[in-house]
C-alpha cells in the first residue's frame, strides 16, 4: 500500500482523484496542514489494533508467570517512553 503525503489544498483541489486512488489503489494519504501531518485518508478496510481489541485477545492468552512478569515490565517499560499527547481542545 502506498502512502503519500499531499497538502490539504492539493487534497481539496483532487479530491475526487484522491478518493478514487484510495478506493482502487488501496492508496493512503497523510494530509499536511502548515507542513505537519493533520488528517489521514486511508480505506476503511485497513485493519487497525486498539485497545479494545488487544484486550480481547490478551483475555484468551494464557501465559506462564514467568511470560506474565516479563511482559508487565515491557508494558511498563513502553508506558515510560510514550508521551500523551496534548488535547488540542482544551
Amino acid at each position: 500500500m502506498k502512502t503519500t503525503s499531499i497538502s490539504v489544498t492539493q487534497a481539496a483541489r483532487n479530491f475526487a482523484d484522491c478518493i478514487n486512488r484510495v478506493h482502487y489503489q488501496n492508496a493512503t494519504f497523510v494530509l499536511l496542514k502548515n507542513g505537519a501531518p493533520f488528517a489521514r485518508l486511508s480505506p476503511s478496510h485497513q485493519k487497525k489494533c486498539r485497545g479494545r481489541d488487544l484486550a480481547a485477545i490478551l483475555l484468551g492468552t494464557h501465559l506462564s508467570s514467568a511470560e506474565a512478569t516479563a511482559w508487565r515490565h515491557d508494558l511498563k517499560a513502553a508506558r515510560k517512553k510514550l508521551k500523551r499527547q496534548a488535547d488540542k481542545w482544551r
